[in-house]
């Protein structure tokens, strides 16, 4: 006769931590549980990469540097944030256009420069590094390859309740409306952790080094990956592209402009238009519109 032993609720919960406990135990002394768990958390995302071109040494050496993470708690921001909530008012008040001002007085020869090779005005170029980054004082504090790699990740089932769980319960969105951001976030996430990859082999700057918004956008620009590496400038002929260097990025936005139709002369519509591609918010196009105004006297 067969018998059926019952485990006991409060025992059956404790199996999968013993379980886990007996793997982390038996692991090499040079490795710990919390690298093995990474690794299969972006397991999958690894291969992807391989198998679409990139050095396998290369992106495993990546991966196994312990500063490269998943990132629930940041990436849980892009399901939460909303852009017509943020205090665009006070990138117009009178501090805020002084210190425009000084960058305007400090960066003359820079903006001057792209304001001559790119046709864009160098009120606007300050404009959008004034709401950007504070004119670089303030660049984002994100690890950018975590938020990039954690967002790529997310057609894994398990990994994108991960996101879900760290989402406050007083914020979360409908759950049907989660799932299919995430589902097309990750490909765009996907998309652009590929251009970080290759931006950073270009110009030989280690992609954990590099941190930014948590959206993963870069720089005093605040460039996302990929047009970092299409549309990024030299502004100071050092032979390489840094967003975050001053010059390298006022070149860089007003390369960004001109590539999305901007012209001398435009009208305020056509600058709307362009604007908008930057950052698809009307109240941002129309806060950096209130400055170059203001900047203008």
């Amino acid at each position: 006769m067969s018998m059926k032993i019952k485990i006991p609720p409060f025992r059956s919960k404790l199996i999968p931590f013993l379980l886990l406990f007996l793997i982390c135990f038996s692991l090499p002394a040079s490795l710990s549980c919390e690298e093995t768990i990474k690794g299969n958390e972006f397991e999958k995302l690894i291969q992807k990469l391989i198998d679409d071109g990139f050095d396998k040494g290369k992106i495993e050496q990546i991966f196994s540097n312990k500063e490269v993470t998943f990132a629930p708690e940041a990436v849980s921001l892009f399901f939460i944030h909303s852009e017509s909530s943020l205090d665009y008012d006070q990138f117009t008040s009178p501090k805020s256009i002084e210190g425009a001002l000084k960058y305007l007085g400090e960066n003359k020869d820079i903006l001057d420069k792209a304001q001559e090779a790119f046709g864009v005005d160098k009120t606007i170029i300050t404009a959008i590094l004034l709401v950007e980054t504070r004119l670089g004082s303030y660049l984002g504090t994100r690890t950018v390859i975590n938020t990039l790699s954690t967002m790529a990740a997310l057609s894994d089932e398990t990994l994108r309740e991960r996101i879900w769980n760290s989402i406050p319960d007083d914020k979360k969105p409908v759950k049907e409306n989660f799932i299919k951001k995430a589902q097309d976030k990750t490909k765009w996430g996907y998309s652009e952790l590929k251009a970080l990859l290759q931006y950073t082999e270009k110009e030989g700057v280690a992609p954990e080094s590099i941190k930014g918004s948590y959206a993963g956008a870069l720089g005093v620009s605040q460039f996302m990956p990929s047009n970092a590496l299409r549309l990024a400038k030299d502004g100071n002929n050092d032979g390489r592209i840094d967003l975050f260097n001053h010059a390298d990025a006022i070149f860089s936005v007003a390369n960004y402009l001109k590539h999305h139709g901007w012209q001398p002369g435009i009208t305020r519509q056509k600058q709307h238009e362009v604007l908008f591609r930057y950052n698809h918010s009307n109240y941002y196009v129309d806060t950096l519109l209130k400055i170059s105004d203001k900047l203008k006297g």
